[in-house]
């Protein structure tokens, strides 16, 4: 089981490293890059990148929040 665990966590650590990597060089170099160079095709356009980050944090905290919900409705039953 140790080893499944070390594979689900180096899969895990390299798809954030991508996407961490993808989102840095999108809105760091990309706007410095002219905008016909080919690059831009493998990219959304400049307006994600407030876009995507704040739908993502939303999802988020409503997952969060439905979360500790179930928790809370739990303990109460446990507790009647």
């Amino acid at each position: 089981m140790e080893l499944a665990d070390r594979a689900v966590g180096f899969l895990l650590s390299f798809i954030s490293l991508s996407i961490f990597t993808y989102y840095t060089f999108w809105v760091t170099i990309l706007p410095f890059v002219d905008s016909d160079h080919f690059i831009h095709e493998y990219f959304l356009p400049q307006e994600y990148a407030i876009l995507v980050p704040v739908f993502a944090g939303v999802v988020l905290i409503c997952f969060l929040c439905v979360f500790i919900g179930f928790v809370m409705l739990k303990s109460k039953k446990k507790k009647a």
